[in-house]
This record gives C-alpha cells, structure tokens and sequence, in this order.
C-alpha cells in the first residue's frame, strides 16, 4: 500500500470541507451525506472518518472557516484610521455580503450540528466565533470611544441575532414567495448590504440616543 504524505494527510480536511461546500450551494442539508461528500473527494468514506465523526462536524468546520475569513475582513476594519456611524456600518455590511455561506447555515441549520458535533470540536469553532465579537467590540471602542463596555455589550447581542434572520429575507424560495402572494403579503426585495448596513446605523444610533 503506497505511503500517504504528511502534506497530504493534512490537506485532507480542507478537501472535504470545500466538497462540502460546493454541494451545499446546490443541495439542501439533509440531502448531504458523507457518501455524496466523499464522491467529491479523494477519500473513501470509511476514511472520512479519520478526520470528522458526523456530518455536522464537517459543515461545523465549514462554519468555522466562514467565521476565520469574517474575522480577517473585520481586523482590516479594525486597522482603518476613523469611521463615523455610517462609514462604519458600510463596512460592516461589505464584511457580510462575502458571507452568504455563514448566513445560510446560521439561519437554517447551526442548532442540528452544533448538536451533532463532539464538545472539542464545537469548542474550538466558538473559539473563532468569539474572536469576531473580540474585534468587533475592538473596533466599537476604537471608533465610539463615547461607548461604554455595556453599549457595545447592546450592539452585540442585537448584531448576532439580526444575522441569525437575514437569510430567509433575502434569499426566499420560489415556494414562499408564492404562500406570501397568496396569504396577501407584498413581500419587500431586500439584500444583504443594504439590510446589514441600515440595521448597524439603527442600533448605533439607538445606543447614541439612549445616552442623551
């Protein structure tokens, strides 16, 4: 039996991970097996296990890397000179508009796997979950100096929760565009910059006003 590289073993991960990223673009989440997931792959299924117990965990180390690029995007945010409340809440929104992978899966199926993956795994991905609220409270303080530790506490905990809703709104399916014609609801276009960027001015603007 030939040898498998070092190199090879540890690229392996991101290789099932991006496969099971390109069938969540076309594919729901109960249609994707570890069977359809290693087809995508050079790795058998048996193999697959080495490196991930469940399907959960592969798409909970999907999510981590969506929270890992997040993070980078909004260091560089962190990096800038100033921002007033609407610079900054345009590039808050330019930061999610490259995430439409980390709004799907938080909206549609971040309970199941997190309840499906082992504590050490989902340990580490609310490790890099916690890094982007680190520098988004870093970046608060950078630029609001006016805000205190409980204000930016506020932001958070309204910020997180918007986009736990934001993919439905935006992304509705042919099926519930139609129940919503048909139950008499004009359902609104939205999209995710403008959705992200008029809800960051919304809070800030509140916790600016709440100080008065």
């Amino acid at each position: 039996m030939p040898r498998v590289s070092r190199k090879m073993v540890e690229k392996r991960p991101g290789e099932i991970i991006d496969a099971c990223r390109r069938l969540y673009r076309t594919m729901a989440f109960k249609e994707i097996t570890l069977k359809e997931i290693s087809k995508e792959t050079s790795l058998s299924r048996p193999s697959i296990y080495n490196y991930f117990q469940t399907k959960e965990e592969i798409f909970l180390a999907l999510l981590e890397e969506e929270y890992r690029l997040w993070a980078d995007d909004l260091n560089q945010i962190l990096s800038h000179d100033g921002y007033d409340i609407l610079s900054f809440a345009v590039a808050i929104s330019e930061s999610i508009v490259k995430r439409e992978t980390l709004l799907k899966i938080l909206c549609m199926n971040l309970y199941e796997i997190e309840e499906n993956s082992r504590t050490e795994r989902l340990v580490e991905f609310k490790k890099h979950y916690g890094r982007t609220i680190d520098i988004i409270d870093a970046a608060l303080e950078k630029f609001f100096p006016d805000m205190t530790t409980e204000d930016r506490t506020d932001f958070v905990y309204e910020f997180y929760p918007f986009l736990y809703g934001l993919y439905p709104y935006v992304y509705p399916t042919k099926k519930q565009m139609t129940a919503m014609e048909m139950a008499g609801i004009m359902p609104r276009k939205m999209e995710i910059r403008k959705a992200t960027k008029i809800f960051v001015i919304h809070i800030l603007n509140g916790i600016k006003e709440g100080r008065r």
